[in-house]
């Protein structure tokens, strides 16, 4: 009990006090911004708000510290220590560092394997020219903590990856189709347990007793260590991510699928981190496996999403509704993601122009034949409000002239695109 409410203490230390309050100010910033971007191009598109900025970062802020809980608690019950040269401070900073560099590889499998990687080298180098090595990596502990941070990330894409998604259309097979895409953050405080020789600050230091089991994983080097050192739970802050695209799965499915790949990964590496016990090979071949592993998991996901059936297309049966904004005409009227538009004013509706046309020079309401997901055909009756009845169809066709070119998400470039075409 002593060892959970040290480490609980830790995580409040890092949400607290003053030179972590203005990391977490300066992320929550960061994101706020971006999300503020993501509410203006979802009005653009359909009009109206499915997501406010501040809903958006609280989310992110609130989920982060709940995942930052929770793999500081596991890594304190199964006794991941480091050392006070194991370099764990520098895989932070690298991460939160690539955020502004690429995307992708924010993800601890990279920095991680590349931390790693460097300690082994580095203690080959120490053994061969009789030097002390500069880093000491330890890289059961240091796999271990990739893995569970990704099993945490798992669970935090299945919560709140489909939040803030923004509709986009690609030309697939001479079809224009549907889909989302998911640009998600969350900052995680994380009590870090670090063996050091010297004497640290009491705010970070207490006199705990530890279980007889502690630690359950590397239990004797950890013991050794902890024979001449001090023992100190530092907070840092982690950030993790989730960026993609779908067009065959549902909005609120692929973030599922795809948070049940990265806890599949995640408990695969956390198990396979165990081989680092058994010497430099096993080593290697556990730096080896986090990156390939986690472009492996990449490799799947996106053949399950390349191999998938279409979901929102506008074909001869009807136009394809991607997005209904929540309390909107349209919604109030039982309009739903995912159906078909299949006639308007009792007119077929062969394209997004027969709809658009329709809500322009409407004065009362707007009469829609609807296949729903199921298969049921109903009749409902939309009263527009302001000429808007807050939905997102497929279009049939777009002019190539006012298509908009998206590079690696970059919703900033998109935004301002869309300003200028409007």
């Amino acid at each position: 009990m002593d060892l959970i409410l040290y480490t609980l203490r830790t995580v409040a230390y890092a949400i607290v006090e003053p030179m972590h309050v203005i990391m977490l100010i300066v992320l929550g910033v960061m994101f706020y911004l971006k999300n503020k971007r993501i509410a203006i191009i979802q009005k653009m598109t359909i009009g109206e708000n499915i997501n406010s900025p501040l809903e958006l970062t609280l989310s992110q802020i609130f989920l982060g510290i709940m995942g930052g809980i929770i793999i500081s608690l596991m890594l304190s019950t199964l006794g991941i220590v480091f050392n006070e040269n194991s370099g764990i401070v520098i895989m932070f900073m690298i991460s939160i560092l690539l955020l502004f560099v690429k995307k992708r590889f924010i993800c601890f499998s990279y920095s991680g394997a590349a931390l790693g990687a460097i300690g082994i080298i580095s203690g080959i180098v120490a053994g061969a020219t009789n030097t002390e090595s500069l880093i000491n990596v330890n890289i059961l502990s240091l796999m271990t903590f990739v893995g569970l941070m990704h099993v945490v990330e798992g669970i935090l894409v299945m919560i709140d990856g489909g939040r803030g998604a923004i509709p986009v259309f690609s030309n697939k097979n001479n079809k224009i189709i549907g889909g989302f895409a998911y640009s998600r953050y969350w900052a995680l405080p994380v009590a870090i347990f670090i063996a050091m020789s010297s004497n640290v600050s009491s705010a970070m230091t207490s006199s705990i007793s530890t279980p007889d089991w502690w630690p359950l994983i590397n239990r004797a080097d950890t013991l050794l260590m902890l024979s001449t050192a001090v023992i100190a739970s530092i907070p840092l802050y982690g950030v993790v991510s989730y960026n993609s695209v779908s067009f065959t799965k549902g909005k609120n499915k692929k973030p599922l699928y795809s948070g049940i790949g990265i806890l599949i990964y995640g408990v695969l590496l956390t198990a396979i981190a165990q081989v680092a016990q058994f010497g430099i090979i096993g080593q290697i071949v556990v730096v080896i496996f986090a990156p390939l592993g986690h472009e492996l998991m990449i490799k799947i996901q996106n053949k399950s999403e390349n191999s998938g059936e279409y979901l929102y297309v506008t074909d001869d049966e009807g136009v394809s509704v991607l997005e209904v904004a929540p309390n909107s005409p349209a919604f109030l009227s039982g309009i739903r993601r995912g159906d078909k538009i299949i006639e308007v004013n009792k007119s077929k509706a062969m394209s997004e122009v027969e709809i658009f046309t329709a809500v322009r020079e409407s004065f009362h309401e707007i009469t829609f034949k609807i296949k729903k997901i199921s298969g049921e055909i109903v009749d409902l009756r939309v009263k527009p409000i302001d000429k808007k009845v807050g939905m997102l169809v497929v279009p049939r066709m777009v002019d190539v002239k006012s298509a908009l070119s998206v590079e690696n998400d970059d919703f900033k470039k998109v935004l301002e695109e869309m300003k200028r075409k409007r």
